[in-house]
């Protein structure tokens, strides 16, 4: 018998299984552009963002990677960039969504991006 199409989004949505030594944990990746074609967010004032408006709200721990990357913008333009992604691991917190929102639309105004792109997960992790 096959399973309902459903059943595979009710399956992905379930915590991990996590050895014995890692426990499930959310995991959230912002991926930040530097600015494709007009200003640049150089890595100073990136830096003073992640320590005003990201630390604050997730203050035990993250993860800064550089990276590029390219997307296609509401017109149809393929645009390439500079851009980083910050990783965050964090217990489940009914109030994350929030923080997590306030981060994207705060980087949106502070450097006239048109997005953040949010991937949420979840992890199985050990320290």
């Amino acid at each position: 018998m096959l399973a309902p199409p459903w059943a595979h989004a009710e399956a992905a949505a379930q915590p991990a299984l996590c050895q014995a030594r890692s426990k499930p944990m959310a995991r959230l990746e912002l991926l930040f552009g530097s600015g494709a074609g007009g200003a640049k967010v150089p890595p100073r004032a990136f830096a003073r963002f992640v320590a005003r408006e990201i630390t604050p709200r997730f203050p035990d721990g993250l993860s800064v990677l550089e990276a590029f990357g390219q997307w296609r913008d509401g017109s149809g333009a393929l645009l390439r960039e500079p851009s980083r992604l910050v990783l965050i691991l964090y217990e489940q917190d009914p109030a994350a969504d929030a923080k997590i929102e306030a981060i994207r639309s705060a980087y949106k105004v502070k450097f006239k991006q048109q997005s953040v792109m949010r991937v949420d997960g979840t992890s199985c992790v050990s320290f």
